[in-house]
C-alpha cells in the first residue's frame, strides 16, 4: 500500500510480511537516495521464558524450552541440557551425544526443507507462496514436503513426537530407540538424501542478487565433524572462546523498536555479526563429509560465502550433510546403550550452546544447591542476526534505490527471508514503511 505525502515523499506500507515465522515491521527512511534509518521493528508481545524457568527445578527447562518454537525445539531442548549438565558437572557419555545428533539431524533437515520450499524457494520462482507453486510445480512442493516428513519421522522416533519432543531429559533420553525402530529410518532417508542433492541442484540454479556483506561470522567448530550439538565458538576474524565465556563476549542490548534484544560481539567494534547457515559453512567448510562437500562444489559454492541470497543454497548442503549424518548414525548405532545417566543437582552456573537451524542458540542457568533455577538466560539466533538483517537492508535499499516501490518491497522481503528468521523465538513481520520524502 503506497502514500505520496504532500511534501513529495512516500511511504510504503506492508501490513504483515508473509513466510516468515512471527509478526513484524520494518520502517526505511531515504533523503535524496539515501537511507537514513533501517528499523526491523519486532512488535511480537513478549513471551518472558527466561522469568517462567527462574524457581523451576533443574529438571524442567529441556520440556519448558521446547515450547519456544514448533519448528526447532529440539535446539532449545540440546543448548538447555547441555548447559544444566554443565552446571552439575556431568558430562554424557558418546552413545548420548550420538543419539542427540540424530535427533539434531531430523530437526536441521524438517526445517531446512521447510525453508528452502514453502519459505524462501517461491522468491526466486516468481510466486507469492507455495500453494501458488505448487499449482504450476507439484513436483518441487511434493519433494519439500517428503524431506520435511522424513525430518519428523527421525524426530518421532528418537524424541517421541516430531513438535516439542517427549523423550529428552536432562541427561539423555527417558528411553533409547531400538534398531528395529532406527532401521525402519534408513529407507525414509535414503530418499531424502536422493531428494536433498536434487534440492542443491534446484536451488543452485536461482538467479542471485549480486550482494556480499563483510559481517562477522561466528559458528561453532567441534573437535570433529560439522558443528550440530555441540562445539566451541570460533569468528571469522580469528577469535574463539569456549561456550562457557559467551557472557563475556555478547552483550545484550534493547533498542526502542523491537521486543527482541539486540547483540553485539565484543563492545561490537567489528560491526555487525551473524549466525546460521553462511557463518557455519564459511568457518566449517573444512568438517562437511565428502558428499556435502561434493555438493558445494556442484552447487557453485566456494570455501566461502558471503551472499545472504545464496544461504538457500548453504542451505541444501546443510541438507545432504545432516541426511548423511543421520545414515552414519544408523550404520553405527547397537542396542544396549543406557538412555541416561543421574544429573544431581548442585549449585553452579552452567553455559550450553548448539546450532539451530538458523544459528547459535545460547542458553546459561544459575542453580541453587537444590537444583532450583535463580536464573536463567536465552539468546536466540534470530535475535543476533538482527543488526545483521538491518545493516544488509541498508545496503541494498542504497544499491537499489532507483527501484519502484514494488521491486524494492520484494527485495528487503527477500533480504529478510535470507535469515529464515524466527521472530517468536526472538521476543523474549512484516510490516513495511519506506519514507522517501
Amino acid at each position: 500500500m503506497n502514500h505520496r505525502l504532500t511534501d513529495g515523499g512516500q511511504v510504503m506500507h506492508v501490513d504483515t510480511l508473509a513466510r516468515v515465522e512471527g509478526e513484524g515491521a520494518m520502517h526505511i527512511e531515504l533523503r535524496d537516495g539515501r537511507v537514513i534509518d533501517v528499523q526491523l521493528r519486532i512488535y511480537e508481545p513478549p513471551r518472558f521464558y527466561e522469568a517462567f524457568l527462574r524457581g523451576r527445578a533443574w529438571t524442567e527447562p529441556p520440556d519448558i524450552t521446547a515450547r519456544i518454537c514448533g519448528i526447532c525445539p529440539v535446539a532449545y531442548q540440546m543448548s538447555a541440557c547441555w548447559a544444566i549438565e554443565h552446571a552439575c558437572g556431568v558430562t554424557v557419555p558418546e552413545a548420548i551425544r550420538l543419539m542427540r545428533r540424530l535427533l539434531y539431524c531430523g530437526e536441521w533437515i524438517e526445517s531446512h526443507a521447510l525453508h528452502v520450499y514453502l519459505l524462501h524457494a517461491p522468491d526466486f520462482l516468481g510466486y507469492d507462496g507455495a500453494v501458488d507453486l505448487a499449482a504450476d510445480h507439484p513436483s518441487v512442493v511434493e519433494t519439500g514436503l517428503r524431506l520435511k516428513k522424513a525430518g519428523n519421522q527421525v524426530m518421532t522416533v528418537v524424541g517421541g513426537r516430531s513438535i516439542h519432543p517427549v523423550n529428552v531429559r536432562v541427561g539423555g533420553f527417558h528411553r533409547m530407540p531400538r534398531t528395529s525402530e532406527l532401521s525402519a529410518l534408513r529407507p525414509v532417508l535414503e530418499q531424502a538424501l536422493e531428494d536433498a542433492l536434487a534440492t542443491l541442484r534446484l536451488v543452485s540454479g536461482f538467479d542471485f542478487p549480486d550482494m556480499e556483506q563483510p559481517h562477522e561470522y561466528v559458528a561453532l567448530r567441534p573437535e570433529v565433524g560439522y558443528p550440530i550439538e555441540e562445539g566451541r565458538v570460533v569468528t571469522s576474524s580469528g577469535r574463539g572462546f569456549d561456550v562457557r565465556d559467551f557472557p563475556l563476549h555478547l552483550d545484550e542490548y534493547q533498542v526502542p523498536h523491537s521486543h527482541a534484544l539486540h547483540a553485539r560481539l565484543d563492545g561490537g567494534t567489528r560491526g555487525p555479526y551473524v549466525v546460521g547457515p553462511l557463518a557455519r559453512y564459511t568457518l566449517n567448510h573444512d568438517r562437511l563429509g565428502d558428499l556435502a562437500r561434493d555438493a558445494a562444489r556442484e552447487g557453485g559454492l566456494a570455501a566461502e560465502c558471503r551472499n545472504p541470497f545464496r544461504s538457500i543454497v548453504v542451505r541444501a548442503v546443510e541438507l545432504v550433510e545432516a541426511v548423511s549424518e543421520a545414515l552414519r548414525i544408523l550404520d553405527v548405532w547397537t542396542d544396549g546403550a543406557a538412555p541416561s545417566v543421574p544429573v544431581p543437582p548442585r549449585a553452579g552456573e552452567g553455559f550450553g550452546a548448539s546450532e539451530a537451524p538458523r544459528g547459535i542458540l545460547f542458553h546459561r542457568y544459575v542453580l541453587d544447591a537444590d537444583g532450583v533455577i535463580r536464573d536463567a538466560q536465552i539468546v536466540p539466533p534470530t535475535s543476533q542476526n538482527q543488526a545483521g538483517v538491518e545493516a544488509d537492508l541498508r545496503a541494498l535499499v542504497e544499491g537499489w534505490a532507483d527501484l519502484d516501490d514494488h521491486a524494492l518491497q520484494h527485495r528487503c522481503e527477500q533480504a529478510i527471508r535470507n535469515y529464515d528468521p524466527c521472530i517468536s523465538c526472538a521476543t523474549h513481520f512484516l510490516d513495511l514503511s519506506v519514507d522517501r520524502s
